[in-house]
């Protein structure tokens, strides 16, 4: 049986090594490994990159060829069974890939292709921003701080700090997204002044955010509203009461005055304050109308019946009345 799984083994070698010799000893091409000369498959943004494609064994000479997004953009002739290098730059966003190579050989039919490459693009991150939804807080609240980074090839790593000294563990963001992390304002030492730090792989490429201050916010008093509120009505008031002056009071005013002085007799009496107490003037007042611009009025002058009797008197005045 072991004879038997011998020689089973040889010959599926023999036959490999057949289908890999043609008749004339030439032997056919590998599949051709493509990788980068730098070792890494992060650049940057103008930088120079090489790439390898090569094929262990077969039967020189070779031909190289490199595919971007399955175009041919550059064909490389191998006496021998060195490597192809292939020089690029990166220029744009569309320059990180995909690649693939193909080895050809004059008894090869269609070649051979190799694996797959993309570059990663290493984008220096931009100044991040921290932010909240609120600068005020009181002692118990929780809050929530966010530290974004617009621009920069990922993962982007994001540090939160309080004054110089850090608050939480590195948070890895693998997406364009922001970090978030939340606090509890337990005490006034929470309140401050806070900072966010942002980095990537690109070489020295570490930044620091703005500065966000939490300040306490201020307890209003339980009062205050009612407070405001009668202040609002008093206003209300004193206003409506100096609009009603001059259309209602006045005018209530002027008509009760100018319904005393008159009478239903028609008779008004006044005293001279520098006469005796029994010297007493009578005025008759006849009424205007509406066509006449005056009044006939009349004086009577009555003495104490104690006195000698004075003949009365009666005076008629022409008085005009504009109006």
């Amino acid at each position: 049986m072991f004879f038997l799984t011998v020689l089973l083994c040889s010959y599926l070698q023999i036959s490999q090594q057949i289908q890999k010799t043609t008749a004339n000893g030439k032997e056919m091409l590998s599949n051709p490994r493509l990788k980068p000369v730098q070792g890494t498959l992060n650049v940057e943004m103008n930088q120079n990159v090489s790439l390898s494609c090569h094929s262990d064994s077969g039967t020189p000479p070779v031909r190289y060829t490199l595919f971007k997004h399955n175009q041919k953009i550059s064909t490389l002739n191998r006496s021998d069974l060195t490597p192809g290098l292939f020089n690029l730059t990166i220029n744009s966003a569309s320059d990180i890939g995909e690649y693939k190579c193909k080895a050809e050989n004059n008894i090869s039919s269609g070649g051979k292709y190799s694996n797959s490459l993309n570059f990663t693009l290493k984008e220096p991150i931009s100044k991040p921003v921290l932010s909240s939804p609120t600068s005020q807080a009181k002692e118990g609240q929780n809050v929530t701080l966010s530290c974004l980074s617009e621009n920069g090839s990922l993962p982007i790593t994001y540090v939160f700090f309080k004054g110089r000294q850090s608050i939480s563990p590195p948070v890895k963001m693998q997406k364009k997204e922001a970090a978030v992390i939340f606090l509890f304002m337990n005490s006034s030492s929470d309140f401050g002044i806070y900072k966010c730090r942002a980095e990537n792989s690109f070489c020295n490429n570490t930044k620091y955010s703005n500065s966000f201050n939490f300040t306490l916010a201020e307890e209003r008093s339980h009062s205050q509203p009612l407070i405001i509120s009668l202040g609002l009505i008093l206003l209300l008031f004193i206003i409506g009461f100096a609009l009603a002056i001059p259309f209602f009071i006045i005018p209530s005013y002027k008509a009760k005055k100018y319904k005393s002085t008159r009478s239903s007799t028609g008779f008004t009496s006044t005293t001279n304050a520098e006469e005796p107490e029994d010297y007493v003037i009578y005025t008759e007042i006849e009424p205007v109308k509406p066509e006449e611009e005056y009044v006939n009025f009349s004086v009577i002058r009555q003495e104490d019946e104690k006195a000698e009797k004075a003949a009365c008197a009666t005076v008629y005045s022409k008085v005009f009345i504009r109006h």
